[in-house]
């Protein structure tokens, strides 16, 4: 099966804001939810890393998202750290831009 890597699963409540939800990866906690957004077929959150990756953001594709747990705060993504540490790092100043989005689709969707 196909997956869109930008478009939130049906288990994700897209009325929810997530920012500030901590993200938990198939190994364990990555960060916290930095920004979201809803586009339809741009869905993304961007992800703090703290002090696991020093300074650095990265964007998981609402694809990614496996599930929510409102309750707790947490956003649980069906990747590893190591696949979300080798992603490539936000780019503040364009990542929305195509180009960048590109890069990410072809990254992420290696794993499915």
């Amino acid at each position: 099966m196909a997956v869109d890597l930008w478009i939130y699963r049906e288990v994700v409540d897209t009325d929810l804001d997530l920012t500030g939800f901590r993200v938990e990866a198939a190994d364990g906690e990555i960060g916290k939810v930095d920004r979201v957004t809803y586009e339809v077929g741009e869905g993304s959150i961007v992800v703090d890393t703290g002090p696991w990756i020093v300074g650095k953001k990265v964007v998981l594709p609402a694809g990614t998202i496996d599930h929510v747990d409102a309750e707790d705060g947490t956003v649980y993504v069906d990747r590893t750290k190591e696949e979300i540490k080798g992603a490539p790092e936000w780019d503040p100043t364009g990542y929305v831009e195509q180009e960048h989005r590109i890069k990410l689709a072809e990254y992420y969707s290696r794993f499915y």
